[in-house]
């Protein structure tokens, strides 16, 4: 079983750089599937990121060793594969349907069922501190749907079905989370995002159509380029950030992204009306976007504080005990 390195702030600090780089990708992604399918788009991604990978562990000569993984590190790697494949292809269908704020703040339980995944699989702790966190959070979630409640349970239109689709990405993306962090007892994390990237990117090039590439602006080809460096950079800080925190930590400190998105959104059309429209949301869904911050804040950063408090409260009853 996988142990964190116990650099609790490191993998902080990566935790919010993951969080950052999703947080802008909704909008990039969203002016590129204007010309491109999702397939297409997420096989571009995948296949840079995993080639360029490939050529960094080659020089380096650190090309993963199949032999280490053993029977049940393979099953690993194929629930992996599928996880991320159908997390990636799934999220830009809904996206298709969604506003990117939206879909951005859907796609957030999947670290929450990552969480929920990791207190099982891992055995990680959780303290009350933590539960008041994760309810302060969903009720972030509920707010930011006031708006929408009738097209949520009035029938399955187009908004519920966005809602839906992004719903099993992000149960799919839960499995993939949980693979990768057993994986890191056996690979390196570049050595595991090289393995599935090129493995997903192979398991969609019969449904991939290349060629819709060259009917992208010059606008959307650059965009389309930072979506697959964005790919790179952020899921290799994700997979980091498992390397040093717990798995729970980690989940619920990507639950701002959102917030990320609704921030990026607001400055993009205020920039540019005409290509990225604004977020049609009240100031009770802001507030519940707010509370998810804030929920997940607490748990993420809560047992950290209360550990470093404890310390120091132990280092003092020592020194007044002598």
């Amino acid at each position: 079983m996988h142990t964190s390195s116990g650099r609790w702030l490191y993998g902080l600090l990566l935790s919010l750089l993951t969080a950052l780089l999703w947080g802008i990708l909704p909008i990039k992604l969203k002016t590129v599937l204007q010309v491109m399918d999702p397939v297409t788009v997420t096989w571009y991604r995948l296949l840079v990121a995993g080639l360029l990978l490939l050529a960094w562990l080659a020089a380096r000569r650190q090309l993963p060793a199949f032999s280490r993984l053993g029977r049940n590190g393979r099953w690993l790697v194929v629930l992996a594969i599928a996880g991320l494949t159908s997390n990636y292809v799934l999220y830009l269908v809904g996206l298709n349907m969604l506003s990117p704020g939206t879909t951005q703040l859907v796609i957030q339980v999947a670290p929450i069922l990552l969480l929920l995944g990791s207190l099982w699989v891992f055995k990680e702790s959780f303290s009350l501190l933590q539960g008041v966190g994760l309810l302060v959070l969903l009720l972030g979630f509920a707010l930011f749907f006031n708006q929408r409640l009738d097209d949520l349970f009035g029938g399955l239109g187009q908004y519920s079905l966005g809602v839906l689709t992004v719903l099993l990405a992000a149960l799919l993306w839960a499995f993939y989370g949980l693979a990768q962090k057993q994986l890191l007892t056996r690979w390196n994390s570049v050595q595991i995002m090289m393995v599935i990237y090129l493995a997903c990117a192979a398991l969609l090039t019969p449904w991939a159509h290349p060629w819709q590439a060259l009917q992208l602006s010059p606008l959307q080809g650059w965009l389309l380029l930072a979506c697959c460096l964005n790919t790179l950079v952020a899921y290799g800080a994700f997979a980091e950030a498992l390397a040093h925190w717990e798995a729970s930590r980690v989940s619920a400190a990507l639950a701002v992204t959102p917030l990320v998105t609704f921030a990026a959104v607001a400055a993009a059309a205020a920039l540019w009306p005409e290509r990225v429209p604004a977020e049609d949301a009240n100031l009770l869904a802001y507030l519940g976007a707010l509370l998810v911050v804030l929920g997940s804040a607490a748990t993420a950063l809560a047992p950290s504080l209360v550990r470093s408090y404890r310390g120091r409260r132990q280092r003092r009853q020592a020194l007044s005990a002598t």
